[in-house]
């Protein structure tokens, strides 16, 4: 060891003057960097030191969960001309009280009625009324009412054409179920007219009720556009209906044949209960399920029941917000027409697009429109640029999706999708259309 040092001794006074100087330096400065302790200070032996922040209100909000969408206003309460009608609309308008809903492939009574916003506990209460609701059928039919808070009112589960349950809400939450079988008979018509003014009033002068011209428009709302229609046009439908005591305590559409221009247009029911044209091709238009050429990260869900956190009053959240920069493509995500591209105020700039006669889409907070009212638009189509107008208080994309005038959840709603019937299914319904469509021939045939 001795030997070491005295080498190393000799190899410093070797170098020259200056580096024995530097490395001199550094050896002091690792020892003292070897050998030093911090002081650690005890917080009971100092004052701690408190700062008050005051947030206004806006400040207040950006911090909240819902930052994207503003907690002291509604900002997604539609304006009175936001879902906007024709005159269709006024002849035979839907209840904005009653609900209803055809149970599809895959469907549970808890994905069916999800997508409406009604809470999971009312759904596990309706179906600890009866188990059978988890039995639930292709093509069966539900109709449901709300309370004035958003929680389900009462249910009806009609089964078959002679069977229908109804639940009703008790005070405690709970619910009852009264089963109710039809007795009467059902009987095939067939009603013919010829369009003099509006369809709705020609309808309606042939025999049909305003829910059957309803149905009547929705089995053929994609290929034909009602409000167009011309004097002279002819239609036909063929209609089933009960009979109790010498009255029709209710119907189905079977069939419906429309003439307009010289051109025909059908739709008929399936057993699954929807509607398809003469070769078992499905009706519907596809719809996307993202108005964005990629999905976005969803910064606010769709909650018909959400509670204001600075109000603590129920403010809906009629949509979905997704995070998108300024400036991001915004797509009509299915074919239709611009019902409005107008500054909403709160929804600042927003487009509104009508699918069909059950579907209507919102686009809000974009920074530029780029539609015009009464413009047909393709799936996929640009409609706008997204932005921060409006009520906003962060770049987002608020999306809304309503069908039958009822918002619903953008993501779990259940879209219309161009399919159409294939093996049994579709032989079973060739052959039914086959005996209906010599019924449906117009006084013209």
């Amino acid at each position: 060891m001795q030997q070491i040092a005295r080498s190393v001794a000799l190899a410093f006074n070797n170098l020259p003057r200056p580096h024995r100087v530097i490395l001199g330096s550094l050896t002091v400065v690792t020892l003292a960097v070897a050998v030093w302790r911090p002081f650690v200070y005890h917080p009971a032996e100092m004052s701690p030191v408190i700062r008050q922040i005051a947030l206004d209100k806006n400040d207040l909000q950006a911090l909240l969960p819902e930052a994207s969408e503003p907690v002291d206003q509604n900002a997604d309460e539609p304006d009175d001309d936001a879902v906007p009608t024709d005159e269709i609309d006024k002849d035979v308008a839907d209840s904005p009280d009653a609900h209803e809903y055809t149970v599809a492939t895959g469907d549970t009574l808890s994905s069916a009625l999800n997508q409406y916003g009604i809470d999971i506990g009312d759904i596990n209460a309706l179906v600890n009324s009866d188990k059978a609701l988890g039995t639930l059928q292709v093509g069966q039919q539900l109709n449901w009412s709300l309370t004035d808070d958003g929680s389900l009112q009462s249910l009806t589960w009609e089964i078959s054409r002679r069977e229908t349950r109804t639940y009703t809400r008790n005070d405690n939450g709970s619910f009852t179920m009264q089963q109710t079988l039809q007795k009467g008979e059902w009987r095939n018509s067939v009603m013919q007219g010829v369009v003099q003014g509006s369809f709705a009033s020609s309808a309606r002068s042939a025999g049909l009720t305003s829910t059957e011209i309803s149905n009547v428009i929705k089995a053929l709302q994609w290929q034909m556009d009602f409000r167009k229609l011309r004097v002279g046009d002819s239609f036909s439908v063929l209609m089933s209906r009960e009979m109790l005591d010498g009255k029709s305590a209710q119907s189905e559409l079977l069939g419906v044949h429309l003439r307009s221009a010289g051109k025909d247009y059908y739709a008929f029911r399936a057993e699954d209960g929807k509607y398809y044209d003469r070769s078992g091709a499905g009706l519907a238009q596809g719809f996307m399920r993202f108005p964005t050429v990629r999905q976005y990260r969803v910064s606010s869900n769709f909650n018909p029941r959400r509670l204001n956190p600075v109000t603590g009053r129920i403010a809906p959240h009629r949509g979905v917000d997704f995070a998108v920069p300024i400036g991001t493509p915004v797509l009509a995500v299915g074919d239709g027409e611009v019902l409005m591209a107008k500054n909403g105020g709160a929804a600042g700039n927003y487009v509104a697009l009508r699918h069909g006669r059950q579907y209507m889409t919102r686009y809000m907070h974009l920074s530029k429109v780029l539609v015009k009212p009464g413009q047909k638009v393709k799936r996929g189509d640009r409609i706008g640029l997204s932005g921060n107008t409006g009520r906003s208080t962060g770049p987002h994309l608020h999306f809304e999706v309503w069908i039958n005038n009822q918002a619903v959840n953008p993501l779990t709603a259940k879209l219309p999708r161009m399919e159409g019937l294939t093996g049994k299914d579709r032989s079973t319904y060739l052959t039914q259309v086959k005996s209906w469509l010599p019924q449906l021939g117009l006084k013209a045939d």
